[in-house]
This record gives C-alpha cells, structure tokens and sequence, in this order.
C-alpha cells in the first residue's frame, strides 16, 4: 500500500510540474498576413534546395512558384474528411510519361468517389502540361488531388461549392532499381475492393503496412486477401516469375490497376517471343504458390520494377536478383526513357 501511495504521490507531483510550465507557455498570434507570410518566407527561405518548385490550385486560379504560399484550405474536404482521389506521373528527360492512362485512372477514381471534376480530360491535361513547363523541372514526379472541395467541417460536401484540383512538381530524383529488398506478410487489414479499386487519400493502412515492415528491417509489405491470395504492396503492384518461367501479377478486381504494371503486360510478350519467357498472365495466386516463385519485384512509376530477394526472412528463388526480373525492368525503363509517343508527352519549356 505504501508503494502504491509513493506512485501515486509521484505522479501527482509529475502532473503538478507539467500544469505550471503549461502556465509558461504562450502561443503566438500572427496579428497579420504579412507578419505569418514572413514567418513561411523564413522557413522555406532556409532550405537548401526547393523540392516543390510549382504547384496548381484550383482555389487560387493558376500556378504558384512561392513555396510559402503553396497551401490547401483547412476546410477542404479532402482534409478532414478524406473526400478526395489523386493520381501521379514522371517527369524524364523532359518527358512526362503515361499521363493520358494515369488522368484516366484518376477520372475513374473520382467517379468512384463520387467528386465531380472542374475540368474536363484535356484540361486536366493541359494544366499538368503547363505545370511541368512552369517548374522547368525535366526529372521529377508529379502529383495532383481531386477533392470535394472547401466549404465547411461537416460530414456531406453538400456545402462545398464547387470541387478543387491540386497539383504539384517534386524534384525528385529515381532511377532502375538493381538491387533487391526484403518484405514481409502484412498484419494490417488491406482495404474494401471498393476502396482498393480506386486510388482515393484514405492511406492510412498503407502507411502502417509500410511502417510495420520498417519495424522489423524490411523495405515493404505484401497484403494477403481473405481468401489467401496475394493482392498488392502498400503502394506498389507485386509479380511473379515462376520456375516455368511464366510472369504472373496478381488479379486487379480487388486492387489497384497500377498503370506501370498494365505496360508491364503489353511489354512482357517481347521476352516471350525471345523465348526468355514461356507466358505472361494475370491470375489468383497463392502465397504458398507465390513463395516458391523462382523471382519476385515490385512494379510501380518511379521504379519501374524493385527487386525482391527475401520475403518473411525466407529467400525468393536463389535470394539475388533475377536475371529475368532485370530483363523486364530493361524493357519498362527503355519505354520511360525512349519509348512511342502515346506514352511520351514532350514538356513544352520555355
């Protein structure tokens, strides 16, 4: 008992201290817009390097160049309600490569999510277009959001006037991934196929399966569905190369339709013809069937294929990177960087 009263007595006392240097503690009040765009200002004036050269907002009505002022409303409802879609794209050489497939894609997430464009296709596109010139970057991704829009704090966009459309350049720099990571069997629940299907801001379990496999060393995760089925990574397609040498992905009716891994599929026929590859399909497949794979990767925009030689602490195959899984990253890496013109849009620089 007197052990518990010394616990109590100390705790008490914790309390006691933090309440009194609470008291201390004053929060600061901008007492005008130009005091807080001076504060920003300082802020991005001490990074070294701009990582957001330009960024669109449909709120403002055109491209912004000032990082301090590159913001979102706080009552957007993409903020705290989740209300929105968004899809990327890669800046390459100059290049920027597979938009018109992933505008599509984040179309169709949209009229999944029920949020209703400001823009038509071309002028999505167009606006991407002039973004990436406005940022003069000519490596680097690209990232845009369909939202409900501003409006109020409540549950329905019943109030929000009208949708929003963000976007932002990132320098970011990538390139062929040629070394292998290891991954684990994901213990947090993947998602609905509605949610799934559809590429919405709710990544929330995608963040935790990545974090979770970061706790135990690992790159990423692999998401099992409830029947025992392989579905996808956290952000990431995943595929197989059997000892049959056959190229299997996973079905897309509960998981996203990655649009690196839908050229992947158009690409990989070119190995079969060579005779390298015996077939290329998608299909449901095991994870007992799926860990005997001769070769596993990755497959997703900036990679285009990642590696995979170790997955649970158990070896993929001979545990080093496959000579067939290079080969096709060969072949998605030519197609980003030299590919045809459907897939190539030149950014117009001044």
């Amino acid at each position: 008992m007197a052990a518990s009263n010394s616990s109590f007595d100390q705790t008490s006392a914790a309390i006691a201290t933090e309440t009194k240097n609470v008291e201390d503690f004053k929060v600061h009040v901008f007492s005008s817009s130009d005091e807080l765009l001076e504060k920003l200002h300082e802020k991005w004036n001490s990074v070294k390097q701009q990582p957001y050269p330009a960024m669109y907002s449909s709120i403002f009505g055109g491209i912004i160049l000032d990082a301090a002022m590159m913001v979102i409303p706080i009552d957007d409802h993409m903020v705290h309600r989740g209300h929105g879609v968004f899809d990327t794209a890669i800046i390459l050489d100059g290049y920027l490569y597979e938009l018109d497939v992933h505008l599509n894609r984040f179309l169709r997430s949209a009229s999944k999510a029920r949020v209703a464009s400001p823009f038509t296709f071309s002028e999505l596109k167009s606006i991407l277009i002039q973004l990436a010139a406005a940022s003069k970057m000519r490596k680097g991704t690209l990232r845009y959001w369909l939202s409900a829009g501003p409006g109020d704090f409540l549950l329905s966009p019943a109030g929000c006037l009208t949708s929003a459309f963000y976007a932002v350049v990132i320098d970011e720099d990538f390139s062929q991934c040629k070394e292998g990571v290891k991954v684990i069997t994901s213990a947090i629940p993947m998602k609905s196929p509605l949610f799934a299907t559809m590429k919405n801001v709710n990544y929330l379990p995608n963040v935790l399966s990545k974090m979770e496999a970061e706790d135990k060393g690992a790159f990423a995760s692999i998401w099992v569905d409830e029947e025992g089925y392989i579905a996808e990574g956290p952000n990431v397609n995943v595929a197989f190369i059997t000892s049959e040498k056959e190229l299997i992905l996973p079905s897309f009716d509960k998981i996203l339709s990655g649009c690196t891994a839908m050229r992947l599929l158009q690409l990989a026929p070119k190995l079969v013809e060579q005779g390298r590859l015996k077939s290329v399909k998608t299909t449901d497949i095991t994870v007992e069937d799926s860990k005997k794979a001769a070769e596993m990767m990755y497959v997703g925009s900036t990679l285009p294929l990642l590696p995979i030689i170790m997955w649970d602490e158990k070896p993929i195959g001979n545990g080093e990177v496959g000579e067939l899984t290079m080969a096709l990253s060969d072949l998605l890496w030519e197609d980003m960087a030299a590919g045809p013109e459907t897939q190539r849009i030149p950014v117009p620089y001044a």
